[in-house]
């Protein structure tokens, strides 16, 4: 299935606090945590429940959950890939 940089976009400004983040000047190399998007652990558990609710992806181990939470790109990529719904 197909997932753009923009559909990641709107799914993380419908669920997460973005308040103050203009997600129209992200790219895929954009971080989520710490300077990128300012995401923080628990944005992260979120995230987690985003996933497993809207995509039917299940992430239960933290290095791969590190890998896959990088930047706006790495997490397209993975849903793009492993998405079920």
């Amino acid at each position: 299935m197909d997932t753009t940089l923009d559909e990641v976009k709107q799914t993380l400004a419908a669920n997460l606090n973005l308040s103050g983040i203009d997600l129209s000047e992200a790219d895929a190399d954009t971080p989520l945590f710490g300077e990128g998007l300012g995401l923080d652990s628990l944005d992260a558990i979120e995230l987690v429940i985003i996933l497993r609710k809207n995509y039917g992806i299940v992430i239960d181990n933290l290095d791969d959950g590190k890998r896959i939470f990088q930047t706006l790109g790495s997490l397209r990529a993975h849903l793009e890939q492993n998405r079920t719904k």
